[in-house]
């Protein structure tokens, strides 16, 4: 490593699929869990905003699992975040969003991305995109229900859409039996692709869902561990871990300036304030690097349950609320009024609550006709369809988060909805919808996602009002 922090980026492979449902969970997260199992420090990454899978990955890679996200973060900014993410590990394991190809709705591609086949240039968001950013090889997921010779048409499509995305190998998931397996082999041969492994039909594999997906790692307690051993050891039985090692070992050792926090957020506060994150069951939706990036600032950065711990930690300054499924345990939440009520009156002293989506809920007067903290005038309740998307939003007011007029863009994936959906001080608006959120004193809350890496200035300036309001 040089002193400008210029170093190659680690042996890396990207787990895609044609679609999604076609079993890149299975396989990322069975490749971490049987890669670390015979002594391969793997890190685990995951393209896009999704915040369940990277829980599943962590379980089986034994270190966090990190979101690439070219939409909600600089693209450049991608190869660093996974030096950053992969110190210390041998080979990095990618796994894919949606199909390889899908990616932001509704945007121009790039310029000069576009296929020499003459389709259009790769969507900013994709698997595609993303592989290509980390020059990493893919190996496509293919479920092989109902196919047969077909998948030779499938993968050819799929490898000469865009030459420049190295389709490497493939994994044949789903195979009913000898005879399927030795067809779907030697279509795969037509095309000469190889055959990474090749999956059968496991039911006992499946994990539990819900309205925004599966459910997370931390909610799911011993049967997530028992879902991971099982996508391990399936995955170990299966795939040729060798081949998969080797194949990352192949993407080229292309030179990456890594990314480190306490460059992105700036000197820190020397006040070394306390801040409190919510976390446990109901709130597992946050980015690593958001606790990184506090910590960097000077921040002292303390967990706290909402289901379970009674009190705010001794000397919060600060308090995050991050998304998660609070309104599955609404009752639980409601029941530990002692937190409630100094989360009320936190909030009401002025201090600095950055609350997002499941936060938002919790900071609501009622969350489904249960009682929450009361800090915002708003009740929330399930609502009858799915908000899920990117958004280019602008600030609506100063907040210790973000000034009046700063864009950004962030992501929502929300079922439920506050009555009113804003405040007096909405915190963003965005084209096509009515503003949004909650700014009030101290608090910003809002159904809006963002990734810090992508905005740390504004983490940063959130801990800059905490040194403010400890000095005032």
């Amino acid at each position: 490593m040089t002193g400008d922090g210029v170093v190659a980026l680690p042996p890396r492979v990207v787990v895609a699929a044609p679609s999604s449902g076609s079993g890149k969970t299975t396989v990322a997260t069975g490749l971490l869990g049987a890669l670390a199992a015979r002594g391969t420090a793997v890190a685990p990454f995951k393209v896009g905003p999704d915040y369940v899978d990277p829980g599943y990955h962590a379980l089986a890679a034994g270190r966090p699992g990190r979101n690439l996200d070219p939409v909600l973060v600089d693209p450049a900014a991608l190869p660093g975040l996974v030096v950053h993410g992969a110190r210390g590990a041998e080979l990095a394991v990618v796994e894919g969003v949606m199909g390889l190809f899908d990616g932001r709705i509704g945007t121009d591609p790039d310029p000069g991305q576009a296929g020499s086949a003459g389709f259009a240039a790769l969507p900013d968001g994709s698997t595609a995109h993303v592989a290509r950013l980390l020059d990493a090889p893919v190996v496509l997921v293919v479920d092989a229900r109902g196919q047969s010779r077909s998948v030779a048409a499938l993968l050819a499509g799929f490898r000469g859409f865009d030459p420049r995305v190295r389709l490497a190998g493939v994994v044949l998931n789903r195979v009913g039996s000898d005879r399927h397996e030795q067809v779907l082999r030697a279509a795969c041969a037509e095309v000469d692709l190889p055959v990474l492994g090749v999956l059968p039909r496991r039911a006992e594999l499946a994990v539990p869902s819900r309205h925004l997906g599966l459910v997370t790692a931390a909610e799911h307690g011993g049967a997530a561990r028992a879902a991971v051993d099982a996508m391990a050891a399936l995955v170990a039985a299966h795939v040729d871990l060798d081949a998969v090692a080797a194949l990352a070992r192949s993407a080229p050792p292309t030179p990456a300036d890594a990314w480190d926090p306490a460059d992105a957020v700036g000197e820190p506060v020397p006040s070394a304030p306390v801040v409190a994150v919510a976390g446990g069951a109901a709130f597992t939706f946050g980015y690593p690097e958001h606790a990184e990036l506090l910590a960097a600032g000077g921040a002292r950065v303390v967990t706290v349950d909402p289901v379970h711990d009674t009190a705010l930690p001794e000397g919060t300054a600060g308090l995050v609320l991050p998304g998660g499924f609070p309104e599955e345990h609404a009752e639980a939440l409601s029941a530990n009024a002692p937190l409630r009520a100094a989360v009320r009156a936190f909030a009401a002293s002025g201090a600095p609550v950055h609350a997002e989506c499941g936060g938002l809920l919790y900071l609501s007067r009622s969350l489904d006709g249960a009682p929450m903290c009361g800090v915002l005038d708003a009740d929330a309740a399930m609502g009858p369809r799915l908000s899920l998307g990117y958004r280019t939003a602008t600030a609506c007011a100063d907040s210790p988060l973000a000034a009046a007029g700063e864009t950004v863009t962030g992501h929502e994936f929300h079922r439920t909805v506050t009555t009113p959906r804003a405040g007096t001080s909405a915190a963003w608006r965005w084209d096509g919808a009515e503003p949004e959120g909650f700014v009030a004193g101290g608090v910003h809350a809002s159904y809006l996602h963002t990734h810090p890496a992508g905005r740390p200035r504004g983490v940063a300036r959130w801990l800059a009002h905490l040194d403010v309001r400890r000095h005032a």
